[in-house]
C-alpha cells in the first residue's frame, strides 16, 4: 500500500480490490471519489452524517465496475468536499488534502482528493465527478490532466447525485496518454475523427489574470500549431457573469431537490461555505431557477451550433491559481464565482472539455481547456495528447 502523504484517502481502512488479469488498463491503479459506490464500503460522501445515516453499498457504481473489468485496480476511495458541493477542497470533518504541486493553496474541489491523489503519484486514475467544474478545477490547480465528458456520456449508476442536469463522471491523470485510455474504457463507441478550427473564446482569456494568460502562452502556441491560428470568438454576449448566474439558480434547485429531503431529515452538521450553499438552494427564487432553465436552452444552441462542424474551444480552465489556504471565505466565494463565469460554458451546454497543466504562476499551476461538441469526446482526447506532445508536456 503507497502511503498517503497528502490525505487524499477518506480515513480509516483503505478500500481496495484487484482488477482483471488482463485488460486494457492492466498494470495501472485507480482511486475513486468517495461519491461513488464500492460493494461492501459506505459511501460517505464527504459528510459523517451522511456516512451514519447509509449503509453499505451493495454493488458497484458503474465506473468502478468498468474500470475493474478492465484490469485496474482500485487502490482507494479519495475525500470529496461535502456532498460535492464545493470549489476549493476544504472539508472540516476529515481534513482536507494537501494539493501536491502548491501545499500553501487549496487543491480545488470537490474532487480534491481524486485530485491530490494522482499528483502525488498514489494512482494512476483518479475517479472524480464535476457538475460545475469539480474536475476540471482541480486538475488545473494541482497540475494535472481531467476530463468533464459531454453530459451523459459516462455512467452515473452508483454515484451520489447533486444536479443530476449537470452532474458528470470525470477523471485525473497524471499524462495525457492514460486519461486517453481511461476514457476508452469509459466513454461509449464512437466521436473519433478530426477536429478544427480552434476558436480562442475571448471572454474566457480577459476574465483570466494576465499572468495566468501570460502562462498560458505556450500551451496556446502548441494547439495553434496543430490545429492552425486560433480564431477570436465571442460566446456570451450577456457576460460570464450572467452564465454563472443562471448556472447558480439552476443547478441550486436541482440540488436541493436531490439532497433537500435528506437534509431536512437528518439534520446534518456542515461545514463553512457548504451550510450556507444549501440555505441559499432551499430559498432559492423559482422564477430565477425558471430563468436559468431557460438561459440554459439559448446557450445550449448558441454553442453547440458552433461547435457542430468540429471546431474546439481554448481557453484558461480557471482565470486564477488556487486559492491560497489563507484566504478568507469572503476570498474563496469571490474566487469561486468569477471562477464558475467560466466552467459554467462546457456545464450550461453540456459540453466536453479537457484540462491540461500547461503552465504555471509562481509556484502555482494553471490549466488550458481544450472544448468540444457533446459526443466528441474521444477525438478531444487525442487531441489533448497531441497538444500534450507538442507543448513538451506528459504525453
Amino acid at each position: 500500500m503507497v502511503e498517503d502523504r497528502v490525505g487524499a484517502f477518506v480515513p480509516g481502512a483503505r478500500t481496495e480490490r484487484a482488477g482483471a488479469s488482463e485488460g486494457p488498463l492492466a498494470g495501472l491503479t485507480f482511486a475513486v471519489k468517495d461519491l461513488y459506490d464500492v460493494a461492501g464500503s459506505v459511501t460517505g460522501y464527504g459528510n459523517p452524517d451522511w456516512a451514519r445515516t447509509h449503509p453499505p453499498a451493495t454493488s458497484d457504481a458503474g465506473v468502478v465496475a468498468a474500470l475493474l473489468e478492465a484490469g485496474a485496480r482500485l487502490v482507494g476511495k479519495t475525500k470529496t468536499v461535502e456532498l460535492a458541493y464545493g470549489l476549493t477542497g476544504e472539508n472540516v470533518w476529515y481534513g482536507t488534502p494537501t494539493n501536491p504541486a502548491a501545499p500553501d493553496r487549496f487543491p480545488g474541489g470537490s474532487s480534491c482528493g481524486s485530485a491530490a491523489a494522482v499528483a502525488a503519484g498514489l494512482c494512476d486514475i483518479a475517479m472524480g465527478s464535476d457538475t460545475g467544474g469539480s474536475v476540471r478545477i482541480p486538475a488545473s490547480y494541482c497540475g494535472i490532466y481531467g476530463i468533464r465528458p459531454s453530459w451523459g456520456a459516462v455512467s452515473l449508476t452508483g454515484a451520489c447525485p447533486l444536479g443530476p442536469a449537470y452532474d458528470t463522471a470525470g477523471w485525473f491523470t497524471a499524462r495525457a496518454s492514460i486519461l486517453r485510455r481511461a476514457g476508452e474504457v469509459l466513454l461509449p463507441p464512437g466521436g473519433e475523427g478530426p477536429l478544427g478550427p480552434l476558436l480562442k473564446v475571448q471572454e474566457a482569456w480577459v476574465n483570466a489574470e494576465p499572468a495566468v494568460a501570460a502562462a498560458l502562452g505556450d500551451g496556446l502556441a502548441a494547439a495553434e500549431s496543430l490545429l492552425g491560428h486560433a480564431l477570436a470568438v465571442h460566446v456570451a454576449p450577456e457576460g460570464l457573469d450572467e452564465f454563472y448566474e443562471h448556472f447558480r439558480c439552476a443547478q441550486a434547485v436541482e440540488a436541493w431537490t436531490s439532497l433537500g429531503p435528506w437534509i431536512e431529515a437528518a439534520r446534518p452538521a456542515f461545514g463553512p461555505g457548504v451550510k450556507e450553499r444549501f440555505a441559499a438552494a432551499k430559498a432559492m427564487d423559482p422564477a430565477k431557477a425558471e430563468a436559468g432553465r431557460a438561459f440554459r436552452r439559448v446557450a445550449q444552441a448558441r454553442l453547440r451550433g458552433l461547435l457542430a462542424g468540429g471546431a474546439v474551444m481554448v481557453y484558461p480552465t480557471s482565470p486564477a491559481p488556487a486559492p491560497l489556504l489563507s484566504a478568507s471565505l469572503s476570498e474563496q466565494n469571490a474566487v469561486r464565482e468569477r471562477t464558475m463565469g467560466v466552467t459554467a460554458i462546457a456545464g450550461l451546454c453540456g459540453l466536453a472539455e479537457v484540462t491540461i497543466p500547461a503552465g504555471r504562476v509562481g509556484d502555482a499551476p494553471v490549466g488550458l481547456s481544450l472544448v468540444a461538441a457533446p459526443g466528441r469526446d474521444r477525438a478531444l482526447l487525442a487531441l489533448a495528447e497531441r497538444v500534450a506532445v507538442a507543448a513538451g508536456l506528459s504525453a
